[in-house]
């Protein structure tokens, strides 16, 4: 997985990246409004879930310690990160203006 990650987000395309678990309350609250931030800007952004349970070395190479956790890619960059579920326009807004 870390090697086909590192190319996924050395995209020239913005990488929003979702660390997430299957049993957290708020990550399946922010699911569909990852959904609607896809819908709303399509392919401005390529968003990958990332379950932390099945990707632990990955989750810890990025010091996740909360979920759900989204951080921000671009050309392979870290250019944001934020713990915790936003709001739809929130998220479109960070991801434009990035």
């Amino acid at each position: 997985m870390k090697s086909n990650f590192n190319s996924i987000i050395n995209s020239d395309t913005p990488v929003l990246v979702d660390f997430f678990a299957e049993w957290c309350g708020p990550c399946k609250a922010l699911s569909p409004i990852l959904k609607q931030v896809k819908e709303e800007i399509g392919d401005a952004v390529k968003i990958v879930k990332i379950d932390v349970d099945k990707n632990q070395p990955l989750a810890a190479q990025f010091q996740v310690r909360g979920i759900p956790t989204m951080i921000l890619f671009k050309n392979g960059k870290q250019v944001w990160r934020q713990s915790g579920v936003l709001q739809k326009n929130e998220i479109v807004q960070i991801v434009k203006s990035k």
